[in-house]
């Protein structure tokens, strides 16, 4: 035999097998009659339990322990008390620290006049649409737990995203892209876990795109005809429909057919949503970006918005990796260059989104996984410290210009309103109209759901 036969791959075969050959007329006849009989698009809209207050999340998660008492939660005891030796509870058996006091400024920001401290001067003019959550509790002071647990209400073990909850739970509006994406020049502690499926099936995992000039690999057509590349993925689509027929029950098998679709349909709208060349100067300079510009977090903060326009259910932005975070431990200082980097690029989102009248049903998420202790550790840095931590809110259904919740004079415990990570997923589950008790799926013979056992939804940030 030839070996040359061995070589033809597929495409070259369905061109052979279909293009000006007899088979032709019967294969369009069978793919007409499949079409009433093909498999319900698991990504298909889905009701909701009730009326929903936003349509879509943009999550924007910063990497390493953001300090609560030097970005959003005002501590004037900790100014006046720098350099003193106190006991310290909040999970730290109430060890002796040496205090140390934030080293930037708060001021007011807005008409509500949140305290925002100098880190954030950009942010801190957008709080009349921000709720700020000053009690949100973590279990874990570890940072991959820590993570994982803010991603997917684990602190332990794999289970699914928040992302990909909501995506199985509510679907998209928009069949040519991901239900589910993630901004993400690099990976943060817990690595792809953050946006993972898990159990759930395959299509509802986060699709990564890495900003640059090729966000997402080999997104350009190879064929020189969409027509023949739609017979192509026609055919071959007819032939997985009728192997999984008789395989329901093979998970792995649906997703892999639902990706073709996708992946075909996103060689036109994922290049449109990711191309910000028709955006204005105006627009550009809210973000803090410079034109043909293709990364940084100002960009990722623009496609964000241009992907939930496109009906994305759910968008997540990663600010920092697992080597180049927040975790400032020798030197809060540094905490300076890592807000210049988000600052601006979130309130423009902010801006951006409301004067387009996006923000009312947008849901915008800012949290970190845990915070830092109000005592010194190493040379001028902070702990880990799980026992308290900020996080905010904004449009999609909170009240604007609030701060919820707060902390001890201190720092170091929530003194009113604790919020723990499973209330924060089921207030978030919430405002998209799922009622995280009802959200679940059988899985090694039991019923799981993102909020574990546990969660209670805090209804007093609702508008």
């Amino acid at each position: 035999m030839n070996d040359s036969f061995h070589r033809i791959d597929r495409r070259h075969m369905l061109r052979s097998m279909v293009a000006g050959s007899s088979l032709m007329t019967g294969l369009i006849a069978d793919l007409m009659a499949e079409s009433d009989d093909r498999v319900t698009d698991p990504l298909s809209p889905k009701k909701t339990h009730f009326p929903a207050k936003a349509k879509r999340v943009i999550f924007i998660f910063s990497n390493g322990g953001v300090s609560h008492m030097d970005t959003f939660d005002y501590k004037p005891r900790l100014f006046a008390a720098d350099g003193k030796s106190i006991g310290i509870g909040g999970g730290l058996s109430n060890e002796q620290r040496i205090l140390l006091k934030p080293l930037w400024e708060f001021r007011p920001g807005g008409d509500c006049g949140t305290l925002v401290s100098d880190l954030f001067p950009n942010l801190r003019e957008c709080m009349d649409d921000v709720c700020l959550i000053k009690s949100m509790k973590s279990d874990d002071n570890e940072h991959y737990q820590a993570t994982l647990a803010i991603h997917t209400g684990s602190f332990f073990f794999a289970r699914p995203s928040l992302g990909s909850w909501i995506s199985y739970g509510l679907g998209t509006t928009n069949s040519n892209l991901p239900s589910f994406m993630v901004l993400a020049q690099h990976l943060p502690y817990a690595g792809t876990q953050v946006f993972a499926n898990d159990f759930l099936p395959a299509y509802h995992q986060g699709v990564r795109v890495v900003p640059g000039p090729m966000p997402i690999p080999n997104l350009n057509r190879q064929s020189s005809g969409t027509d023949l590349q739609q017979l192509e993925l026609d055919f071959a689509a007819s032939l997985n429909r009728r192997h999984l027929a008789d395989r329901s029950s093979d998970g792995d098998l649906s997703a892999r057919l639902r990706s073709f679709e996708t992946a075909f349909h996103m060689q036109s709208e994922a290049r449109d949503a990711f191309g910000i060349s028709g955006e204005t100067r105006a627009t550009l300079d809210l973000y803090g970006l410079k034109a043909g510009q293709t990364d940084g977090f100002g960009w990722k903060c623009l496609v964000a918005r241009r992907l939930a326009e496109r009906g994305v259910r759910f968008i997540e932005l990663i600010d920092g990796s697992s080597s180049h975070n927040w975790d400032q431990h020798g030197n809060m200082a540094e905490h300076a260059d890592h807000a210049r980097v988000i600052d601006r690029p979130i309130s423009g989102l902010l801006r951006d989104l409301k004067q387009r009248g996006m923000l009312d049903d947008t849901l915008v998420v800012w949290t970190t996984e845990f915070g830092r202790t109000p005592g010194v550790d190493g040379d001028k840095g902070r702990g880990h410290h799980s026992a308290c931590f900020s996080s905010w809110m904004a449009g999609g259904g909170v009240k604007g210009g609030i701060s919820y919740g707060a902390t001890d004079e201190l720092g170091a415990t929530v003194a009113e309103n604790r919020v723990h990570v499973h209330d924060f997923h089921a207030t978030i589950l919430h405002l998209m109209g799922i009622d995280h008790t009802r959200l679940t799926y059988r899985h090694a013979g039991r019923d799981f759901r993102l909020t574990d056992v546990a969660g209670s939804v805090v209804h007093d940030i609702m508008a």
